[in-house]
């Protein structure tokens, strides 16, 4: 395997490419910084990723001429900057993004890369991060791979042999990891009432943070339950050893756990590392509901910003600022609602940290539907659950009403009788 430095590899990339960078905590951070570096002879250089770790200089605003910024969900690292309109942001569901690229609706010119060490045989694997960047690797025209020991070698299809890398790179960097705190009172309750809509035998997929892992807390006196999700965490790991989770309810993959990228401690990429039960694979297949739907008892447990009382979900912007990004909600809630005794659940507390109600008559001018009425069945707070599922919008607002903080609930109320004309009492 022949080397290079970061600075050597990285000027194959010309002005007007379009470079991809891997995602989450396979960010290729010392690339990243060789080609920013490069800023002052490249003009117009599309960077085009999912989240990404790690500083992001080439979003600054210094370096617009040189890098034009693409980000299909928005992360820590460049939101001011999209919310600045100097980086931008491209809606679309996750399932659907690696045919951008293996259709030539957006051709990749380089892709940058963290793969773990090669094994005995010469192949490489993308690690905790497969998601989109299967196809980016499968379609690009060179490929530029950070060579991290610290990566761990996960199975599935994000396998690659030696010989298709244009550039290696050795680094010996930790991965980013992701601060897990213990689960706050109000989402230990949230967790506990989703815990009680998920049914032995049921295929999970849940989102990133402290609803989702109290949630999984609540999980160790289930049976058999199995994983297909788009991420995984740190929460599985404890349920495996369990037996809590075993696949062995699963259709497609059983005895497996299927994730399209894992982001967590040192704990989950131990966990996936060379590990059999573990496939880590193209979200084009994981996130596609003709996938997700063959599975029994698919339970979808994501996340929102607000909800109004009729049931539509903002879960990607607060108002007009750009937050995060549509992602694979959608897929899976689509997914969990055509699976046989399938759960689509969104989780929320009623308040934000700030006390401002996140259950609400109407959305704040601006914000963005990531879900509609119509795909909702599960609302969950800490105040309980709302099933709105075939019901009316009367129905809904009362039972939205219910699962909002008491002292919210009047103000909703009077609200949506001034603004909807309908009663609700």
């Amino acid at each position: 395997m022949l080397t290079t430095t970061p600075e050597e590899a990285v000027k194959i990339v010309k002005s007007h490419d379009r470079v991809f960078l891997h995602s989450a905590a396979a960010t290729p951070i010392r690339l990243v910084k060789a080609l920013t570096d490069r800023h002052a002879e490249l003009r117009d250089v599309e960077i085009v990723s999912l989240h990404t770790e790690g500083p992001a200089p080439y979003a600054d605003d210094a370096y617009q001429d040189s890098f034009i910024v693409n980000s299909f969900f928005v992360g820590a690292n460049i939101r001011k900057q999209v919310q600045k309109g100097i980086a931008n942001y491209v809606p679309i569901f996750l399932s659907e993004i690696p045919n951008l690229f293996r259709s030539g609706l957006m051709p990749i010119d380089v892709a940058m890369v963290t793969v773990s060490q090669p094994n005995e045989k010469g192949f490489c694997s993308l690690g905790c991060s497969v998601d989109v960047s299967n196809a980016a690797i499968d379609t690009a025209k060179h490929i530029i791979a950070q060579v991290n020991p610290n990566m761990p070698f996960v199975h599935g299809n994000g396998i690659l042999h030696m010989s298709q890398i244009d550039s290696f790179v050795e680094v010996n960097d930790p991965l980013p990891e992701m601060t897990i705190n213990e689960p706050t009172e109000v989402e230990t309750k949230i967790g506990s009432h989703i815990a009680s809509l998920v049914e032995d035998g049921a295929t999970l997929q849940m989102g990133i943070g402290g609803i989702p892992n109290a949630a999984l807390k609540q999980l160790i006196h289930h049976k058999n339950l199995g994983i297909h999700t788009e991420m995984c965490s740190d929460g599985i790991v404890d349920l495996v050893e369990r037996g809590v989770i075993n696949g062995s309810q699963k259709v497609t993959e059983p005895g497996k756990i299927v994730s399209g990228f894992a982001f967590g401690t040192r704990k989950i990429y131990d966990f996936i590392d060379n590990n059999p039960i573990v496939n880590m694979m193209d979200v084009g297949y994981v996130n596609d509901t003709r996938t997700i739907r063959k599975n029994p008892k698919v339970t979808a447990i994501n996340s929102a910003i607000e909800i109004d009382v009729f049931g539509q979900v903002c879960a990607d912007s607060i108002g007009t600022h750009q937050y995060s990004g549509v992602g694979g909600q959608m897929d899976f809630i689509r997914g969990a609602s055509l699976s046989a005794g399938g759960k689509a659940i969104l989780a929320l507390p009623s308040r934000t940290s700030r006390g401002l109600a996140r259950i609400v008559p109407i959305l704040k001018p601006g914000a963005s539907v990531v879900t509609t009425r119509a795909h909702v069945h599960y609302i969950v707070t800490e105040h309980g659950i709302a099933h709105l599922y075939a019901k009316n919008l009367k129905e809904r607002a009362r039972q939205m009403i219910k699962i909002a903080h008491p002292d919210d609930r009047e103000a909703i109320s009077k609200m949506v009788y001034e603004n909807a004309k309908m009663m609700i009492s």
